[in-house]
């Protein structure tokens, strides 16, 4: 049976973000996610934890300039020891949330650059990126972005990123496959889901058009979900969708699930 994270930076948005780790588990959680925990102290996120019971799963490297649009720096060549000073940082709070996945967010392709420049420093910033977090005993993941939701996105479809991972090591570099991405740019997810499984580090979902929860667009969830635990997935999928409504009024969809 799959097993479902609640992103809490887009889920539970009714409350303070500290509060929203009881909520989850309250809803039936067992895990959680989200994009940056840098603007809380490591300590006060990990009691959180574990006062729910929670287990950390993922969250995003440091973006750079967030409110400012910037995506990450991993492809930026002006910007590698920047890029190495956020790795250092997100493990440290991987090290007191015992989160073993981090997302290396590629960040946006620049003017004027060529994309093999681009391509060849985002590769040695990810290798370099990956014995470090080895060391930490985290892995490091990669995502392919649509370019609806982040224009400009330097990586955007399943087959770079595997390009990718087989160059730096798919025992050191993993694949975040978020279906709501590959659906919009590729489509066809539970068999690119099935086709992927070796490189898949964790999933994220949520539904299209929209980006809300599962049943509120085009895709047949349950068929979906059933083809991804007959493929024998056994990682979290993330729950990376803005609710519609109240959160809990859209949690119909996760009932299923949370009886298992």
């Amino acid at each position: 049976m799959p097993r479902f994270a609640a992103n809490i930076s887009m889920m539970f948005n009714e409350l303070p973000f500290l509060d929203r780790f009881a909520a989850a588990r309250a809803a039936g959680f067992e895990a959680v996610e989200f994009l940056f925990p840098y603007d809380f102290p490591a300590a006060e996120i990990a009691t959180r934890l574990k006062d729910q019971g929670l287990a950390q799963v993922l969250f995003n490297g440091p973006p750079g300039d967030w409110n400012n649009g910037e995506r990450g720096s991993a492809c930026l060549p002006d910007r590698r020891a920047e890029f190495r000073e956020g790795i250092k940082r997100a493990l440290d709070y991987s090290a007191a949330l015992a989160c073993p996945r981090l997302h290396v967010m590629a960040g946006l392709t620049p003017a004027g650059i060529p994309r093999d420049t681009l391509l060849s420093t985002y590769a040695a910033n990810l290798d370099w990126a990956a014995e470090e977090c080895m060391k930490a005993g985290v892995k490091p993941i990669i995502e392919p972005i649509n370019h609806r939701d982040i224009p400009g996105f330097f990586l955007n479809r399943t087959s770079e990123a595997v390009a990718i991972i087989n160059a730096v090591g798919p025992e050191r570099l993993g694949l975040q496959f978020d279906l709501y991405h590959c659906q919009i740019t590729e489509g066809d997810v539970s068999r690119r889901a099935a086709e992927l499984l070796p490189y898949i580090a964790h999933m994220q979902v949520a539904d299209t058009p929209g980006r809300h929860e599962p049943g509120t667009g085009e895709v047949n969830w349950p068929f979906v979900f059933d083809a991804i635990d007959a493929s024998g997935y056994r990682g979290w999928i993330g729950c990376e969708y803005r609710p519609k409504g109240e959160t809990l009024a859209g949690l119909g969809w996760f009932a299923k699930y949370r009886a298992a």
